[in-house]
């Protein structure tokens, strides 16, 4: 495959060579293709001002320039902006494939100053065959792409973590331990939704039809729902599409989703809402169990008792459980709920 930017594809030492030259010369817009994890993928206009802004905040609040590792797909902006904060450094990421071990990666990483980037996924599977403990010589590892549960968190102890949201629209991500980057605006509107602005956001969609519907005077309708707390912190408490109505029942699947991972059995889960003629919407557990017995003996009745045991309505328990030996994902680390929709049906 060729390398491009517009979209982002290649492989990545090629790939890595054309956005050095962009950062250093600038030059048009590069577009990033979304994930699509909800609906249609959507090619996003990243300019380069917006993208070099997010990198040198970032930077800046990690405490300087550094080498990086590089084990994301740069077609994604996570990985992609691992690219542009090392051309930024005037260091040559180190490509992880490249090495035999995680440990000997992070070893040649260059710079007084060593950085990662993984999604949560990346680090459960290094926490499950016990290499995780060599990331604690970092001097940062940023987490984002997904929500981090805190059973992962807890097994990093050690590991400076630095858990980070954003999206391909606000170049990658631009709230760091809940605190906006420099030059970056939060608030939430009246109906719960997180709205960013700043230097960082994208300039707009290839298709103008998509972007009015999420740009509004200079601000970007996230689709998330969140929390800014007294000390302005953002808190992220789920989606504007992740409630649905099941017999006239408004269910916050996110918080049905945190009941099924606490259960021992389970060692990874999504609460999915799915049309039903007779409900509207249903609600389905795809489980990853924890070990071949957990498999033959985890039954609907378990988690529906688990999740009202949480505390929630019982009204909001799963209708269907569908067993699974991972959860599919796309490249940047989300749920592929699209793919989890035909596991289902």
């Amino acid at each position: 495959m060729t390398a491009a930017l517009r979209p982002v594809a290649g492989e990545p030492r090629e790939v890595w060579e054309l956005v050095a030259a962009w950062v250093h010369d600038g030059g048009d817009p590069i577009v990033v293709r979304t994930s699509g994890s909800t609906g249609e993928p959507k090619d996003v206009i990243l300019s380069h001002a917006a993208m070099t802004a997010s990198a040198r905040a970032s930077l800046d609040r990690l405490g300087g320039p550094g080498g990086w590792l590089l084990s994301m797909p740069v077609t994604a902006v996570g990985g992609l902006q691992v690219l542009v904060r090392s051309a930024l450094a005037g260091l040559e990421p180190v490509f992880v494939a490249e090495h035999p071990s995680l440990a000997d990666a992070i070893a040649a990483i260059p710079g007084e100053r060593r950085y990662a980037s993984l999604v949560p996924t990346q680090v459960h599977r290094l926490v499950e065959s016990g290499s995780a403990g060599v990331l604690a010589e970092l001097d940062a590892l940023l987490i984002g792409g997904a929500a981090v549960p805190p059973g992962l968190l807890a097994a990093l102890e050690g590991v400076p973590v630095v858990r980070t949201y954003g999206m391909s629209e606000t170049s990658g991500g631009c709230v760091y331990d809940g605190v906006p980057l420099e030059g970056v605006r939060l608030r939430v509107d009246d109906a719960g939704q997180v709205l960013i602005a700043g230097p960082v956001l994208f300039d707009g969609y290839a298709d103008p039809v998509a972007t009015a519907g999420v740009l509004r005077d200079g601000w970007f309708a996230t689709a998330d729902l969140g929390e800014i707390g007294a000390d302005g912190r953002l808190a992220v408490t789920g989606r504007s599409d992740d409630v649905v109505i099941s017999g006239g029942v408004n269910i916050a699947l996110p918080a049905v989703t945190r009941a099924l991972r606490e259960l021992e059995a389970v060692r990874d889960a999504v609460a999915l809402g799915v049309d039903d003629p007779e409900w509207g919407s249903r609600v389905v557990a795809c489980v990853v169990p924890a070990d071949a017995v957990c498999l033959d003996g985890l039954r609907l009745d378990e988690l529906r008792d688990a999740v009202e045991e949480s505390g929630l309505p019982r009204t909001w328990a799963p209708r269907e459980v569908v067993l699974l030996d991972t959860l599919p994902l796309l490249p940047g680390g989300k749920i592929d709920r699209q793919a989890l929709r035909g596991a289902v049906r």
